[in-house]
């Protein structure tokens, strides 16, 4: 399946993305690129933008997350492209990005960070229930 094919998505996260939309910004070459995410879990986020980068780069971007001071910055790495060309209303066009993180802190602290934001965005009693649903099974 080519790269630009967004696979299933099983095949594409461990864990369940939770619609969520976010401003991110980040640069290629010498431009400077704003979009929104569609959604967001503890390790990755769906960009939906009309200029996806191509898969396998590697990139520093900020989701711009409301009550936090400072914009949390990341490293990640596309995974999987739709084009605008094969963009749909269910399928976008943009790029899935995984979360690179430098080590286990940084892993917690983003983990927190989306954990309360989900509470936050969807409500107490909703995101209990999604973030239980979310969380990856032990493979036990």
């Amino acid at each position: 399946m080519p790269p630009e094919d967004p696979p299933p998505a099983s095949d594409r996260r461990q864990v369940d993305r939770l619609p969520i939309e976010l401003r991110v910004e980040y640069r290629r070459l010498n431009s400077f690129f704003a979009d929104y995410t569609k959604n967001i879990s503890k390790g990755g986020t769906f960009i939906r933008t009309a200029k996806p980068l191509p898969p396998g780069t590697e990139f520093v971007f900020v989701l711009i997350i409301p009550k936090l001071e400072e914009p949390l910055r990341l490293n990640g790495e596309v995974v999987w492209t739709t084009d605008p060309s094969r963009a749909t209303d269910e399928q976008p066009a943009g790029m899935g990005i995984r979360f690179k993180y430098l080590d286990d802190a940084e892993r917690r602290v983003t983990e927190d960070i989306v954990e309360r934001l989900v509470k936050e965005e969807l409500g107490g009693h909703i995101s209990e229930r999604l973030l239980r649903a979310a969380k990856p099974t032990d493979p036990k």
